[in-house]
């Protein structure tokens, strides 16, 4: 069974109606034991942009990061540009040698170093309900990169 740590923005209706889709799709399958997803991960009593909160979330994101046996990242942005944050977990993600799951919906040129970085490619939320977290299989992106 699989531990998924879920990157992705949700700052607006259209991305927190994407990443609740991921999350229903993750909790869906029967291969994910447990899924993390800031959005519905919160530091209660925190106030939003404070130092606090920014010292608290960063260290529990990495942590959770760190617990993953995967993760999968959303890369559909606005004007092809990724968002910051979700950029620096999946860089991080890398980097720590867990596997990274993209998930690009839009019909948008994907960065370079996300393209390269990626263990397999995903073009719908739903495809996670049914993606095998057990064996990990290996797709690749083939568009243009940016």
């Amino acid at each position: 069974m699989t531990n998924v740590y879920l990157a992705g923005p949700f700052f607006d209706d259209e991305q927190i109606e994407r990443i609740e889709r991921v999350e229903r799709a993750l909790a869906a399958n029967p291969r994910v034991t447990n899924f993390f997803s800031p959005r519905k991960n919160e530091i209660p009593g925190l106030t939003m942009g404070t130092p606090e909160w920014a010292t608290q979330t960063f260290q529990l994101d990495v942590t959770q990061i760190d617990k993953a046996d995967v993760v999968v990242g959303m890369v559909d942005f606005v004007d092809d540009q990724v968002d910051s944050g979700t950029a620096f977990e999946i860089g991080y993600a890398f980097h720590s040698k867990k596997p990274v799951v993209i998930l690009h919906e839009k019909d948008t040129t994907l960065n370079l170093m996300i393209a390269q970085g990626l263990h397999a490619y995903v073009q719908e939320a739903e495809a996670l309900a049914a993606y095998d977290f057990a064996t990990l299989p290996e797709s690749h992106y083939h568009g243009e990169v940016i």
